[in-house]
């Protein structure tokens, strides 16, 4: 995973415990990172979406850019799709 384009804790305002991010995946992409606009949470990552390996890349982006650590969020939905719903713990 390369290093990711985004300041730890940038999205810390959304990390309170119980709430759920939607968000949008693009896997394969040229370089890690978590935009947020008026259209919800948009996470790159150059990881490859088989055997997982774009879900665990995406949720230590998401925890990066929360402020939290890793083991605090859990994928709600979409395990298989490029939408996703977390939860964070």
């Amino acid at each position: 995973m390369a290093k990711p384009r985004v300041q730890k804790g940038s999205l810390a305002h959304l990390a309170t415990p119980g709430a759920t991010l939607a968000l949008k995946v693009t896997p394969n992409a040229r370089a890690d990172a978590v935009i947020e606009d008026a259209g919800g949470l948009k996470v790159t990552t150059t990881a490859t979406p088989e055997g997982g390996q774009a879900n665990a890349a995406v949720t230590k982006l998401l925890a990066h850019a929360l402020g939290i650590a890793p083991s605090r969020l859990t994928l709600s939905a979409g395990a298989i799709s490029r939408s996703k719903t977390f939860r964070i713990d």
